[in-house]
Parts: C-alpha cells; sequence; structure tokens
C-alpha cells in the first residue's frame, strides 16, 4: 500500500518541498555541470559531434529499461530511497567521466550518471505527488522544477569557468569540472532529512494493490500528451545544453560565454515558473501550454541562424521562458490523468517518454549535423516542440479545467488558479492527501 500520510500540525508543513527543491538544485546542477563538461572532455580527445551525440544518448539508454519498475516499486513502497541511490549514482558518474580515458568508457559513465538522475527524480516527483492535495500540485510542481532550473542556471556557468583552453588543457580543465560536479551532488544529502512523510503508526494494513497494466495507464486520454509534451520540451533543452557548446566552438564564442548563455536559459525558466500561477489564471492551461509550446519551437529553430551573441542570448531567454511551461503541467497533467494506485508508475512513463527524446534526439542530432550541419538539429527539435503545440490542445481532455478553490460549480472562471485545479477534484480522484508537521 502506499504510506498513510501523518496528518496536519504546527506550521512549516511544507518544509519538505523547501528540503526537496535545495537537493533538487545541487542533484541537478551536479548533472547540467557535468553534461557540457562530458561534451569538452570528449572534444579534447578528438571526438566529432556524431561521437558526442552518441555519448550523450547513452546518458539516457539504461534509465530506459528501468523507469516502470522503479516506478511500480515507488507506488507499493517508499521513494526516499530511491533519493539516496539517486545521488550515489550521480557523485559516482560523475567523478569517473573526470578519470576517463577514452569515449567509450566516458559513455559508460555518462549512462551512471543518466540512472542515478532518473532514480532521484522518480523518486522527488513521486514524493510531490504523494503530499500534494489537488489543489496544491500545480504549485507544488512548479516549486519542485525551480529547484531544477537553479541547477541548470548555476550548473553550466560553473562549468564554464572552469573549462578552458584546447587539446590537454581542455581535458585537464574538463576533468577538474567533473569532480567537482561528483562533490556538488553529495551536498545533496544534507536537505534529505525527513523529506518523505511517516506512517502513521495506526495505520491499519491492506494488502497491496493490483499492478494497473501499462496499457491501461497510456490509454488515460491526457497521459499520452502529457508524455510527449515532456519529452519534446527535455528533448530541446538536453540537446541545446549538448550542443551549444558545439556551436560556440564553430562560431567562435568562448566556453565562459556558452556557460553564461546556457545559465540565462535557466534564468529564465525560473522566471517562468514564478510567474506561472498568474499565466494559468490569464490563459488557461491549454492555451498556455500551447502557445509556448509554439513560440518554443520557433525560436529554437532560430538557432541555426548566424546571429550575433546578443541575439543569441536574446532567444535564448526567450525560449527558457516557453520552455519552463511544459515540465511542471506535463506533471500535473499525467498524475491527474492516471489511476490513483498507478501515480508513481505514470510518472516513471513520462520519465520512460523523457529518457526515449534524450536517446533519440541527440543521436538524431548528431546524425543531422553530420549530413547537414550543426544548425541542422536545432530545426529538427523546434518541429518536434510545434508537434507538441499541436498536442497541448489534448490535454484538456485528462485533466479538465475546473473553477478555483471556494468558487461554487458553474461560476468559475475556467482556468487554473494560483493553486492547480480547484476545490474538488476530479471524479475517481484520490482524497487530498493529509500533511505532516516536518
Amino acid at each position: 500500500m502506499v504510506p498513510v500520510l501523518a496528518p496536519v500540525g504546527a506550521p512549516g508543513g511544507r518544509g519538505w518541498l523547501l528540503r526537496l527543491v535545495i537537493a533538487f538544485s545541487f542533484a541537478q546542477g551536479a548533472v547540467s555541470m557535468a553534461r557540457p563538461a562530458v561534451s569538452y572532455r570528449a572534444l579534447s580527445m578528438g571526438a566529432d559531434e556524431r561521437a558526442i551525440g552518441v555519448i550523450t544518448a547513452v546518458y539516457a539508454l539504461l534509465p530506459l529499461f528501468v523507469a516502470v519498475p522503479l516506478g511500480r516499486r515507488t507506488d507499493h513502497g517508499r521513494c526516499a530511497p530511491l533519493l539516496v541511490a539517486g545521488l550515489v549514482l550521480i557523485s559516482a558518474g560523475c567523478a569517473l567521466s573526470g578519470t576517463s580515458g577514452s569515449g567509450p568508457e566516458l559513455a559508460a559513465w555518462s549512462g551512471v550518471m543518466g540512472l542515478g538522475h532518473l532514480c532521484f527524480v522518480i523518486g522527488a516527483q513521486s514524493i510531490v505527488a504523494r503530499r500534494s492535495a489537488p489543489d496544491e500540485q500545480d504549485r507544488n510542481f512548479g516549486h519542485f522544477t525551480i529547484g531544477a532550473s537553479l541547477g541548470q542556471l548555476a550548473g553550466p556557468v560553473a562549468a564554464g569557468l572552469l573549462v578552458s583552453g584546447q587539446g590537454d588543457e581542455m581535458a585537464r580543465t574538463s576533468a577538474l569540472a567533473l569532480l567537482v560536479s561528483a562533490a556538488a551532488a553529495a551536498v545533496s544529502f544534507t536537505s534529505l532529512w525527513r523529506i518523505e512523510a511517516r506512517t502513521a503508526p495506526d495505520a491499519p494494513a491492506s494488502p497491496r494493490s493490483a499492478k494497473v497494466p501499462v496499457r491501461r495507464i497510456l490509454r488515460a486520454r491526457g497521459v499520452p500528451a502529457g508524455i510527449f509534451i515532456s519529452l519534446a520540451v527535455l528533448s530541446a533543452t538536453d540537446v541545446l545544453t549538448a550542443y551549444l557548446p558545439v556551436i560556440g566552438e564553430e562560431r567562435g564564442i568562448a566556453p565562459t560565454v556558452i556557460g553564461l548563455l546556457l545559465s540565462l536559459r535557466a534564468a529564465a525558466t525560473i522566471a517562468c515558473r514564478l510567474v506561472m500561477s498568474p499565466m494559468l489564471r490569464w490563459l488557461g492551461r491549454t492555451v498556455l501550454l500551447t502557445s509556448t509550446c509554439l513560440l518554443g519551437g520557433l525560436l529554437c529553430a532560430g538557432i541555426a541562424l548566424p546571429v550575433p551573441v546578443w541575439g543569441l542570448a536574446l532567444m535564448l531567454a526567450a525560449l527558457g521562458f516557453c520552455l519552463g511551461v511544459g515540465q511542471p503541467l506535463s506533471m500535473t497533467t499525467v498524475v491527474r490523468a492516471a489511476p490513483d494506485e498507478a501515480r508513481s508508475t505514470a510518472l516513471a512513463l513520462r520519465l520512460t517518454g523523457n529518457r526515449l527524446g534524450q536517446v533519440a534526439a541527440p543521436a538524431s542530432a548528431g546524425l543531422v549535423a553530420g549530413v547537414a550541419g550543426m544548425a541542422a538539429p536545432f530545426v529538427m527539435l523546434g518541429a518536434l516542440l510545434v508537434a507538441a503545440a499541436g498536442l497541448g490542445l489534448r490535454t484538456s481532455g485528462g485533466t479538465p479545467e475546473v473553477p478555483p478553490p471556494g468558487t461554487a460549480p458553474g461560476t468559475g472562471t475556467g482556468t487554473d488558479t494560483a493553486t492547480g485545479t480547484g476545490g474538488d477534484a476530479e471524479p475517481g480522484s484520490r482524497p487530498a492527501p493529509a500533511r505532516d508537521t516536518s
């Protein structure tokens, strides 16, 4: 059974969310620092665009096969052990990437890093879904993803400051950046205390629920659209992180500037998530998802143009703002559309889609770049985001927009509020979980 959450008590019941955001910031910062450093280390070994595409894809390959089993385990057990396992694997993958001496070895440790990131994210997202009442989901998932954006803001800047030179010097400085990223991941351990609600001592035991078939989860209206939108947004972010350093090398942009550009994109994503609640009130979920995916696709394709650095900065800032919408809203979409007893599995399927995109997009980007040049992958990603915009019109089918809390049915605005979906859960949804006093 899913662990029973302790009752609401004294103030400070959302301290778990703050600690989770802090832990996620350091974990994501470590990965965001390591991934460009891996690209630079591969370049120092003489790797070309195709090889970098393969190394980037391996990061997501192993997680493809374990996401659903991990999600099923989390549906019927505790989430916190996955956080610990994930941080151990991230730290090990970063450190060992820094000591690798060949492309295949670098790819293998990149895969370990990806597996660790998957474990951490499945556990963390499941905690947010489990501990958030229906009217808190948009807000809590939005705050949770701010942790990722903070990491994406700091990581590339740190990598850009540490990596420098060419050849042997780049190999040495990229190794240093990878070792520093391993230490950053280890810092996350300090924020994991009391992050998961404890089982109530008087909770009655109940038999474990039967497993919900994956096909049934995927047939729930709203789940496939949410998965694809998440895949498209993450693929754009992922390829941008991996290939902007290559664009910089091609256009003569220094690694420090590339790091600042990537961090500018992350800062714009944070700004987007800070104002997501009013945007949901003004536009509603469907319009917000569709418009940001469409504009993001156009901006992503625009990176292929030979614009000056200041123009690239403006485009990346606008792109980061648009990409900030897709991830938190796709999490909420999948959680609400999925059967109550399979929410962690549904989130794991969403992450499987993400990892599939992280395997296919960089590999395709490497192939396209080798044939048509470095501008082509960004056009490809733009088309992917435009397709996601079309599917964004269907997300309301699984997550109907309902009146805000305190509004009588039939008199609401029809849009999501600052706190999420409104006072009433959709039919068949789980009652609002209680929060503990941690």
